[in-house]
């Protein structure tokens, strides 16, 4: 497995062709005297950006017409001369000088368009096709790097799996006897594309550094690690989670992605921005706060740190981009020791949509579908121990399992379920899920019938349990709901429905119509198996948000939780909690983090201040001795009380955005 040194810079150098002395004034001194600022043990360094170009003396790539020197080797001696690892980028499938050198190894939508840039006339990058003698192109730049530059890795970007219709894909698709307009062929032909080239790259890297030299690092980076693909994820040595929240990955998707990736035995790393927005800004920083913030998060899920910042043209790294680096990196230097080989505590698994590739073909590929980004933040504002798993994750490690809104169980499933709660395991439910292939029925014991889809909608739900921070109310539910009958089960809370769906001829007020106070029926309800709620709640919390959503879903956990909930902690909603056992060292490490984000600008979320959380009540209920509980790394020894039944309890006298408490046993 290969070690991650926490404190990594990826240093970004997409730079055009028109860009005069490239390299001109780096400055080897320079160059490591702001590695040294930023506290910084490991940069990747670029061989060939998106552009095309190379910025060494290359003759597999074109050379940037206006370099000045050797500039990765100068980079890769600089670094490597105080102790700083040097990983090397190579751009993968962007290349805009190949793009219009061999217009017929780009890839192709259906119509023959181009992805990415549009057409020619128009400033951007050019996807190529991996399935086209492009391929040898890569590897021969593959195999020139590594045997001529002492890398610590290989980062190579743009290797998403695309669905091509150039040429070379249309003709190796009908020579098959295949159709190129059938789409399930050819997503099938850009998978094979993809192991082929990752199988290949492989072999080079095998050829130049076999592995009884030691395993060489790679990654190929799409920008996003696809639930349910490990196929796809075991090509790689580790994992580097690309998440720039400013840049349109959103606060969201890291806390995803790194609960996912954490079950799966690779190491990994979280990758942020210096940036105000995203790549390829210059001039742009984000808040001091909000980058110590997001590596803290890195830390608190177990995840080395790497930050992206991109390089002026003629070499020369910035002064008030490292000292901001600094002081996070500072910070993550003084707490490391708590933070590596570690592996999280959850009581929650979350089985997600896109790993049963039921998220939705409108969804980007980075973006999260809104019933899993509602569960994520249900859990995360609960503060619940929670991981994101897939069909092939051992569901017997965790005491309740999430299904979310849209989950129909296959008889493959359902087998799994049922020996999941044969051995004491519990479900929640919602929506569509836990219903059978067909929608029929319910595949899973919750102690009532299903019904069919209710026609009203919005409908309403009358909790019979009392809900924290609202008093006894009906509470509109936006979402679609099904109606249900109870059999063997508890009634948690009804439905109640409208006086009629708002249309031209039936409205009232603004909105909807009010609720007719009936009894329609079961809406939240206990059974055997666990707690189906009737909505599609997730869904609907990441849409409007609304508070009675969480409430019911935190209550109906707790309610499956029982005594046996690892972590109680009492946080504002926008803090995090992660448990994390380190144990080498006999010792647990739970994480307590709180900033709140901001929406700035055209929907930009921001952190600026951080304010610290006094006097925090925590409960940890773990089946080791507890010996010693203290804050690190400041080293300062807690009072703690042990009961039988909820475990230990200590009070936390300040968070200033992240605290971490270690338990020895």
């Amino acid at each position: 497995m290969s070690e991650l040194r926490f404190r990594q810079i990826h240093l970004d150098f997409h730079t055009g062709g028109s860009i005069d002395k490239v390299g001109g004034k780096f400055s080897k001194s320079q160059f490591q005297e702001m590695l040294k600022k930023g506290k910084v043990n490991s940069v990747t360094v670029f061989a060939k950006c998106w552009h095309g170009w190379a910025y060494f003396p290359s003759t597999t790539c074109e050379i940037h017409p206006n370099l000045q020197l050797d500039l990765l080797g100068a980079q890769i001696e600089a670094a490597q001369e105080i102790g700083v690892k040097t990983p090397v980028y190579i751009g993968i499938t962007m290349n805009e000088v190949l793009a219009k050198k061999h217009p017929e190894w780009i890839r192709r939508k259906p119509d023959e368009s181009m992805y990415g840039t549009p057409n020619f006339t128009k400033p951007g990058f050019f996807s190529m096709c991996l399935n086209s003698p492009y391929l040898d192109v890569i590897l021969s730049q593959v195999r020139e790097v590594l045997s001529n530059y002492d890398a610590d890795g290989l980062f190579l970007d743009g290797t998403d799996i695309v669905p091509c219709y150039c040429q070379t894909c249309v003709s190796t698709l009908r020579s098959e006897g295949k159709d190129p307009q059938d789409k399930k062929a050819v997503q099938a032909l850009a998978e094979r594309v993809f192991f082929n080239y990752a199988n290949k790259v492989k072999e080079v890297v095998d050829q130049i550094r076999p592995s009884s030299q030691g395993s060489l690092p790679i990654f190929h980076n799409a920008g996003h690690v696809p639930k349910g693909r490990r196929d796809i994820i075991f090509t790689n040595s580790h994992l580097e989670l690309e998440s720039l929240p400013t840049g349109g990955w959103g606060y969201d998707h890291f806390p995803f992605s790194v609960r996912y990736v954490q079950q799966l035995g690779l190491n990994y790393l979280g990758m942020t921005g210096k940036f105000h927005t995203s790549w390829g800004e210059f001039g742009g920083f984000k808040h001091p706060n909000a980058l110590r913030y997001e590596v803290c998060l890195n830390l608190a899920n177990g995840a080395a740190c790497s930050i992206g910042d991109q390089l002026h043209p003629e070499g020369i790294m910035d002064n008030a981009t490292y000292e901001m680096i600094g002081k996070a990196y500072s910070e993550v230097e003084q707490k490391e020791n708590w933070c590596k080989n570690v592996t999280s505590i959850s009581d929650v698994a979350l089985l997600s949509l896109e790993s049963l590739d039921l998220k939705g073909d409108d969804i980007e590929s980075h973006e999260i579908c809104p019933s899993d980004a509602g569960a994520l933040r249900i859990l995360m504002e609960g503060q619940f121990l929670f991981d994101v798993v897939d069909f092939e994750s051992d569901f017997n490690v965790y005491k309740v399992i999430v299904l979310p809104d849209y989950l129909k169980i296959n008889e493959e499933l359902k087998r799994k379920l049922e020996d999941y709660v044969h051995q004491g395991g519990k479900i929640l439910a919602t929506g569509l899920s836990g219903l059978n292939s067909r929608g029929e029925a319910f595949a899973i014991d919750f102690g009532a019938e299903f019904i069919c889809e209710n026609p009203y909608n919005p409908d309403y739900f009358k909790p019979n349990f009392q809900i924290k921070d609202l008093g006894e109310a009906s509470f509109v539910m936006y979402s679609k709901g099904q109606k249900i009958k109870l059999t063997t089960g508890i009634e948690l809370g009804y439905r109640e429905d409208p006086y009629f769906n708002r249309d031209v001829n039936h409205f009232c007020s603004h909105k909807h119509s009010p609720s007719t106070q009936n009894n329609a029926g079961p809406g939240m309800v206990q059974g055997k198996s666990g707690v189906y709620i009737s909505w599609n709640v997730f869904e609907d919390y990441a849409l409007t948000g609304s508070l009675i959503l969480r409430r019911m879903v935190s209550y109906g956990l707790d309610l499956l939780l029982g005594n046996k909930k690892t972590l109680t902690a009492d946080l504002p909603s926008k803090a995090i909690a992660t448990v994390m056992h380190q144990e080498t060292e006999r010792r647990i490490i739970t994480h307590l983090l709180y900033a709140s984000p901001i929406k700035r600008g055209n929907g930009i979320e921001v952190i600026d201040d951080i304010v610290p959380i006094l006097n925090t009540e925590i409960r940890l209920n773990v089946n080791y001795p507890i010996l010693n509980v203290y804050l690190a790394p400041q080293n300062k020894t807690l009072p703690f009380s042990f009961e039988e039944e909820s475990g230990v309890s200590v009070s936390v006298p300040e968070i200033n955005c992240h605290q971490m408490i270690v338990f020895e046993y």
